[in-house]
């Protein structure tokens, strides 16, 4: 097959890298990629919003799949321009990805399908928004109703702070995502990611991980797209994961088919657990980024093969080979991140890092000049291990981190604090 992956994150990479093991995969695109897709996949220059210009993309390049990567290409309609032209797509339609693209959309989808989440409230002006606030006390969560790149979520401690994050958000901090504000109640618990396949009828479980969001050791400090991951996540044993499965993706999955805009891709539960309950925080429409990074590391090449059955329909007759393993994944970004930061910073060391199926550095946002890998996001490489145990998975992991050699980038030191204690 030839394959084409819209995208240049980590995520990306990792899809990636697991398309490469896969003996289906004849040629491999991605576009736009990065520096270190380059060097496993062909780049490609692209606009991967447009859907017109995917689709002829794909005729020149006689690409028989397509998987997207990132939520904006979903949210403007690329996966259904590609259908539409008979190529074979993973990644749900724009009507599905409202899902993700808002928020009270899916709030009223949990209404429908009595899925477990919080108490929320949905608004279009300030001054109703903050009499909520005012009304409900805090804590409390405010949410930028549309797509913010993970960063549209203020869990407000107190009152004042809600009231400024509705005033930042009504005044275009986050630009037309934050036209519409939700406000949820804050839920206590211990958060986990549930990520399911789906093909429009049937759902299967492919994993779960846990992330770290905010920039700081012990989690503290503002909020990130993410500073590390590692699964299986210890919280979601098989019961709670499929009690979730049963009270909240399923329902959910129902309705959507109900409504005429079945779920066809991975669907990405955030789960809030208590006392063995999930209740749903928020769901995505791709893989997470860094868990991706994670799953893609324990799943390896049958990845491709469920993609490619989720994207035909054929998941009812399809089961995921899980590896009794571990693994970890540590986000190098650039000093300030996620406020401002400097671009443009050499990254040595990378080839003191053995890639194997057990050691991979996934690059998130680095460029290549003269021989040499700059860095050019905020979140820059994806340090990932697998191990027998979580512990050897963070070790490994970790080496690979010290041998890297970039004074103007920065991680935590303690992922997966949660699991190992």
């Amino acid at each position: 097959m030839n394959i084409l992956i819209l995208g240049g994150g980590g995520r990306e990479h990792a899809l990636a890298w697991a398309v490469m093991q896969n003996p289906k995969c004849d040629k491999l695109i991605v576009a736009p990629g990065n520096a270190g897709i380059a060097q496993i996949a062909e780049c490609a220059s692209l606009d991967v919003e447009n859907g017109a210009a995917v689709v002829n993309f794909c005729e020149a390049n006689a690409i028989d799949f397509v998987i997207v990567g990132p939520e904006a290409p979903l949210a403007a309609g690329v996966s259904d321009r590609l259908r539409d032209a008979g190529l074979l797509v993973f990644g749900p339609s724009q009507a599905a990805a409202e899902l993700e693209a808002s928020k009270s959309f899916t709030k009223a989808i949990c209404d429908a399908a009595n899925a477990p989440t919080a108490a929320y409230a949905h608004f279009t002006d300030a001054e109703a928004a903050k009499a909520y606030v005012k009304s409900q006390g805090a804590p409390i969560v405010v949410k930028a109703d549309g797509l913010a790149a993970g960063k549209g979520v203020i869990v407000a401690e107190t009152e004042d702070q809600a009231l400024a994050a509705i005033d930042d958000m009504f005044g275009g901090e986050f630009g037309a995502a934050g036209a519409e504000v939700v406000i949820e109640e804050f839920m206590t618990g211990e958060e986990a990611s549930f990520f399911v396949l789906c093909d429009g009828e049937s759902a299967l479980p492919i994993g779960t991980a846990q992330d770290h969001k905010r920039v700081g050791e012990g989690d503290t400090g503002p909020n990130t797209g993410g500073m590390g991951a590692y699964s299986p996540a210890p919280v979601l044993t098989d019961e709670i994961a499929q009690k979730a499965l049963d009270e909240i993706v399923k329902p959910t999955l129902a309705e959507m088919a109900r409504r005429g805009t079945p779920y066809q891709g991975v669907l990405y539960a955030g789960l809030m657990i208590e006392n063995g309950q999930p209740r749903l925080v928020e769901y995505n429409v791709r893989f997470g980024d860094p868990e991706c990074q994670v799953l893609m590391m324990r799943l390896g090449a049958q990845a491709l093969d469920l993609m490619q059955a989720a994207a035909e329909g054929r998941l009812a007759e399809t089961r995921v080979n899980w590896a009794n393993d571990h693994a970890m994944t540590i986000v190098m970004a650039a000093r300030g991140y996620p406020g401002a930061y400097e671009k443009s910073s050499v990254i040595k060391g990378l080839d003191n890092c053995a890639e194997d199926s057990f050691h991979m550095v996934f690059h998130a946002g680095t460029s290549e000049k003269d021989g040499q890998i700059l860095a050019s996001g905020g979140r820059v490489l994806n340090v990932t291990a697998r191990g027998a145990s979580l512990e050897q998975a963070r070790d490994r992991a970790y080496a690979m981190v010290d041998r890297i050699d970039w004074p103007e980038g920065f991680c935590r030191r303690d992922i997966g604090w949660r699991a190992l204690g």
